[in-house]
């Protein structure tokens, strides 16, 4: 078998039809109608301008985020503390908002403020997970999830102390910010801004020419094909390694930065949202290519938005979407495992 553009191709539609054999599958065994399920999850995403504006603001972070994986994915990086990143991002974005929000300056820049702080509290935080890497040898699953954890601590203390509100604190958060620091909205019962869908697409379009055509992203790819040889070939790979951590913890709080300008207009607990795993998952499907990752993170995020109509129209759980998207995920690298053999045999 040759490893054509159509063989790729084929191996990627047949794995998205053996996810949803197999989502089709559990649900009959849970004696739900999977055609049914499967309209709901179209009719919730896509049923209504209202929805489908909801996929494009799930979209806005998701695509951050799997922008900034990707960087570290080329230089043979598991990034899983990407989820940290994204929540100290809405951290520093926060107390940016806080520290500026009441001065005299105006409110588009003290909002470019509160997105820079995001982006730098994203950095700071990968660089921690890179530094435990090349420094303490720390593997960067196991110093990325730790730092998880603790992005999530401080988040809650901060929440629940700190910037508590008034009297008492609350799950739903800080107390809102003014509405002049709130990106605009198509509309004002919108939550869609156009401004962080132009931000998400230019990012996009930076790591794809970055990775692809920059001296620079050459070098990170040989860092992560075989560190000892890119080494001896002259190229600093600690440092690339570095700051491939720095650039995706940029993309992370940059993520960070939209929850709290666009979405929820404050810090919450969960401001990730779970967007950092789901990035991972994003980019593994797409293949590590960042324009493929367009479709692929606009189709997690339709699932995402989807699923709401599950629990109201079949009395099924929304975590459904996460049944086929991990599935998804699962069956695309066994079908790739199956597919380098396969041309491996044949050129044998």
């Amino acid at each position: 078998m040759r490893d054509t553009k159509l063989t790729r191709l084929a191996f990627g539609f047949g794995s998205v039809a053996v996810a949803f054999a197999i989502t089709a599958a559990v649900l009959l065994a849970s004696k739900a109608p999977p055609l049914a399920a499967f309209a709901n999850l179209a009719l919730g995403a896509f049923g209504s301008w209202t929805v489908a504006s909801d996929v494009l603001v799930t979209w806005v972070p998701l695509m951050l985020v799997t922008a900034g994986v990707l960087i570290t994915f080329t230089t043979g990086l598991w990034n899983i503390g990407v989820e940290g990143q994204m929540i100290l991002g809405g951290v520093f974005t926060a107390w940016a908002l806080r520290a500026f929000g009441g001065t005299d300056l105006p409110p588009a820049l003290v909002m470019a403020l509160a997105v820079v702080a995001g982006m730098a509290g994203g950095a700071l935080w990968a660089l921690l997970a890179g530094i435990l890497k090349t420094f303490g040898r720390v593997n960067e699953i196991f110093g990325g999830l730790g730092l998880n954890f603790v992005a999530t601590a401080i988040n809650l203390w901060l929440i629940f102390g700190p910037w508590k509100r008034p009297g008492i604190a609350s799950m739903s958060g800080t107390l809102p910010f003014d509405e002049k620091l709130w990106f605009p909205t198509v509309t004002p019962a919108s939550r869609l801004s156009l401004p962080a869908v132009a931000i998400a697409v230019v990012s996009v379009i930076l790591v794809f020419i970055l990775l692809k055509g920059t001296t620079f992203g050459l070098r990170l790819k040989a860092t992560g094909r075989n560190e000892k040889a890119a080494y001896l070939a002259g190229i600093p790979t600690w440092q690339y390694m570095l700051m491939s951590f720095a650039l995706s913890g940029v993309f992370a709080g940059l993520a960070g930065a939209s929850q709290v300008l666009v979405t929820y207009h404050r810090l919450i607990p969960s401001i990730s949202s779970g967007y950092g795993y789901l990035g991972l998952m994003v980019a593994m499907l797409a293949g590590y290519g960042p324009l493929l990752a367009v479709p692929v993170a606009l189709f997690f995020a339709a699932l995402n938005v989807g699923s709401i109509q599950l629990p109201i129209m079949l009395q099924l759980d929304s975590s459904l979407s996460g049944v086929i998207q991990g599935t998804l995920v699962l069956v695309t690298l066994l079908g790739a495992g199956v597919r380098s053999r396969l041309v491996r045999k044949d050129g044998q």
